[in-house]
């Protein structure tokens, strides 16, 4: 299966944006491969088997230079921009209490979640309002803590439901040039940052349980789904989470 679209990974190096970089791939997309370690983003393009149609491009999504450059670079290397999914984000340590978080945790991870967000999707706003043809999809990755927080998650929760805001603003200001912005929220994939929950993580009653994870293969399809979608048509909000994992219910 062929696309011929271009799009902009961030994270790409490891666990969701790796299994969605891989997918895009797979599937006939020309993809630009960011995050901040060079040797995991060469894994990914060498593990995806497309080389030709991969760019590795190391980048800090917190630092509007780096981030310029990366979208000058694959403006340059494919002429467009047809997708950007925004998925850069980092945590802080889940045995740290909200009381104990220092102020320099706080603003890395908004600082990564958010600001870097904002930062990438003002890039792609100005890339694709001005080619033609016009318009492209900006697709962010949330969170279930998008909806419910984890214990002592303060900063991760904060951000990821800033990011629906954003996610709301984008949609309603690309509709101008074209521009489609939806958000996946992404419940206990199976990547290394979630593996602990097979050992059992902290619930909301203070107890530890394990939780079921998914195929992070899964993840990648959605955002896939979402991604070849029309322009007319959006995927506003989508959940994708391991069936039985403790979300719905009380806690």
């Amino acid at each position: 299966m062929t696309s011929g679209k271009a799009a902009i990974v961030t994270g790409a190096g490891s666990g969701i944006g790796r299994s969605v970089a891989l997918a895009f791939l797979k599937h006939g997309y020309r993809v630009a491969l960011a995050g901040r370690r060079k040797d995991r983003l060469e894994q990914t393009a060498k593990d995806s088997g497309e080389l030709e149609r991969s760019l590795v491009v190391p980048a800090d999504v917190t630092d509007a230079k780096s981030v310029q450059a990366l979208f000058a670079a694959a403006k340059e290397r494919f002429g467009r921009l047809d997708v950007l999914f925004n998925n850069a984000g980092i945590g802080t340590p889940g045995s740290v209490m909200l009381e104990d978080l220092t102020l320099e945790q706080w603003q890395a991870v908004v600082n990564t979640n958010l600001t870097g967000m904002f930062l990438c999707t003002q890039e792609a706003f100005r890339i694709m309002k001005a080619q033609s043809p016009r318009g492209g999809r900006i697709i962010n990755n949330g969170s279930i803590s998008a909806h419910a927080p984890r214990p002592n998650s303060a900063p991760y929760t904060s951000t990821k439901h800033a990011v629906t805001g954003l996610t709301k603003s984008t949609a309603l200001d690309g509709r101008k040039y074209d521009i489609a912005c939806g958000q996946i929220d992404i419940g206990n994939a199976r990547t290394d940052l979630a593996a602990r929950m097979a050992n059992g993580v902290p619930q909301a009653n203070g107890q530890i349980a394990v939780e079921p994870l998914m195929d992070v293969e899964q993840v990648g399809a959605a955002v896939l789904h979402m991604a070849n979608l029309p322009l007319e048509t959006n995927v506003q909000f989508m959940t994708i989470m391991a069936t039985k994992m403790p979300f719905l219910g009380r806690g």
